[in-house]
């Protein structure tokens, strides 16, 4: 019992990451104007039905969801990984990573005391990653 209700706890955190990284993607979007990147958006494809997902899943006790919500986070993951390094500059100077659509690379795309957009986004992967792995190993034992 014990061990069935912190896994469900687990999946709440997750769920929870999720709509907080969904409502702030909304915020800036919507009430900042601020125009998403052709990255920003693809972000955002993954990380948007993480919500509901994870919701009707912590709604259920499915604590099995971890088989098709972490393939979805984890292309989510990679799509950030790249997003970061581009923004970060490991590529060179030659690859832009808001070309096209809105730019994500200004000073007011940044929040915490300077941390990128793309950074947070990857941050919020890991951690939605990280756990739906946990609950994995916690589910198939």
């Amino acid at each position: 019992m014990a061990r069935t209700l912190s896994s469900w706890y687990l999946l709440l955190c997750a769920w929870a990451l999720a709509l907080i990284a969904t409502l702030s993607a909304l915020f800036i979007g919507e009430v900042m104007g601020q125009a998403p990147c052709n990255l920003c958006w693809f972000q955002r494809v993954f990380m948007f039905p993480l919500v509901l997902i994870l919701g009707v899943a912590c709604y259920q006790s499915d604590t099995g969801v971890w088989r098709y919500a972490l393939p979805v986070a984890s292309v989510g993951w990679a799509i950030s990984l790249y997003h970061s390094l581009l923004y970060l500059g490991v590529f060179g100077e030659n690859i832009q990573p808001c070309g096209a659509g809105g730019s994500c690379s200004g000073s007011n795309m940044t929040i915490l005391g300077g941390v990128a957009l793309p950074v947070l986004s990857l941050i919020a992967f890991s951690l939605i990653g990280t756990l739906l792995f946990i609950l994995s190993r916690r589910t198939t034992q």
